[in-house]
């Protein structure tokens, strides 16, 4: 008999169809949960590989997400509750729990969204990562500086990435962070030892707690700098040499995250700074990487990781094997200025050197408002590409940033 797995947020963004997809393709029957009001209004993208749609007007209200999921059993028995939603990954937990299905645990779900709890339990267990508290006033902050000295990073407890971080290197930057913050209305933030040095990331899909696929990628350069400057080129590059002993110890101190934090099967994205003091571990979300880096991964190695991520839900076991066989990467562009798309310098350069190798990209014709930088990776103008050698596939983004000018107006 099929198992009956209901997805939380699936109309929340395209990926998350693919998870549907992937889910029905393994055989599953799939009911979505989401804020869609009718099944009627569902993007064409997702309503294919939905079998009934529960609509639910508070996705955060764990209680709701439970009553939807009932009514579905109501249908066919429940066997999974699963969500790809950073922000949805506790109250489904939650609702996971008030059910008695399996999966993810509220305990694992609370530790994977707040950054000072993991970490907590990250050096308990003996792993690399930075110093970190977590602070609800301007003099709790003050003494975490006083005590570890600057430069620190200042982030919501649970945010997304490199969103609200901020870097902090005296008094004055710690106070502007906090008031931003607002830890002068009692918000609680997460303040961290300032790590210098390379950034990358480490991402699974999980089994049972064991790794079924693994896959690691690097940020150029690190993401704070390139979410404030406009004048970089940030790339993000997916290695094809995943097997190579430079990357044995990262792989693991990966391993020993996932089991440290009791994630079970799930899909997990590490973030992770290599420099001077060596490897550590940034933080871990029980949920894809976001801007559509699975994207990469799939292209580089002849892979659905969606559908092996709906392998692992329903049958508990991958279903192929990646083949290593292309490196993959992004390079976003930016526009010199915000305002509105005036046109391209070098793009014919640029076009004719990346032909064999690019998948996608996008190019907004002359008029088109800009993005601001802080969005993300996917604004603006971007390449993406493919190369059997990794270092070739970065010289060719290099090439990219170099010669491609985007000026606005």
């Amino acid at each position: 008999m099929p198992k009956h797995v209901a997805l939380v947020g699936a109309d929340l963004f395209s990926a998350y169809h693919d998870l549907a997809r992937g889910l029905k393709q393994v055989g599953a029957l799939v009911t979505g949960i989401g804020a869609t009001g009718s099944t009627a209004a569902l993007p064409a993208g997702l309503k294919p590989w939905l079998d009934a749609w529960e609509p639910v007007g508070n996705l955060m209200d764990a209680q709701a997400i439970a009553d939807a999921a009932r009514r579905a059993a109501r249908r066919r028995s429940l066997d999974r509750i699963e969500t790809g939603d950073e922000n949805l990954v506790v109250p489904t937990a939650e609702a996971r729990a008030a059910l008695g299905l399996p999966g993810l645990s509220v305990r694992t779900a609370l530790l994977c969204r707040d950054k000072p709890a993991m970490k907590e339990a990250l050096r308990a267990s003996g792993l690399p990562c930075a110093e970190s508290t977590a602070a609800s006033s301007l003099g709790e902050l003050e003494a975490f500086a006083e005590r570890v000295g600057y430069p620190l990073a200042l982030k919501p407890r649970a945010g997304l990435g490199g969103i609200g971080a901020r870097r902090v290197d005296h008094r004055g930057d710690l106070v502007a962070a906090a008031r931003a913050l607002g830890v002068a209305q009692g918000r609680s933030v997460a303040a961290e030892e300032w790590i210098e040095g390379h950034e990358g990331f480490y991402d699974t899909v999980a089994i049972g707690g064991q790794v079924a696929h693994e896959f690691i990628a690097h940020y150029y350069p690190p993401v704070l700098q390139a979410l404030a400057d406009r004048s970089l080129s940030p790339q993000i590059a997916s290695t094809n040499r995943v097997e190579v002993q430079s990357y044995s110890e990262l792989r693991e101190v990966g391993r020993k995250v996932i089991v440290a934090l009791g994630i079970d099967t799930a899909a997990t994205h590490m973030e992770w700074f290599f420099g001077p003091k060596g490897l550590k571990v940034s933080e871990i979300g029980a949920r894809p990487a976001g801007e559509r880096i699975w994207d990469l991964y799939c292209v580089g190695n002849d892979l659905d990781l969606w559908r092996e991520w709906a392998m692992a839900i329903v049958h508990g076991r991958p279903g192929a094997r990646p083949s290593r066989r292309l490196a993959t990467g992004s390079v976003q562009v930016r526009p010199d200025r915000d305002g509105r798309i005036a046109g391209y310098e070098g793009l014919h350069d640029v076009l004719a050197a990346v032909k064999p190798h690019e998948w996608q990209h996008r190019l907004p014709k002359p008029g088109t408002p800009t993005d601001p930088i802080y969005k993300g990776y996917l604004n603006n103008v971007w390449f993406r590409l493919r190369h059997p050698d990794y270092d070739e596939l970065r010289r060719l983004m290099d090439f990219v940033g170099q010669r491609l000018k985007v000026r606005a107006a």
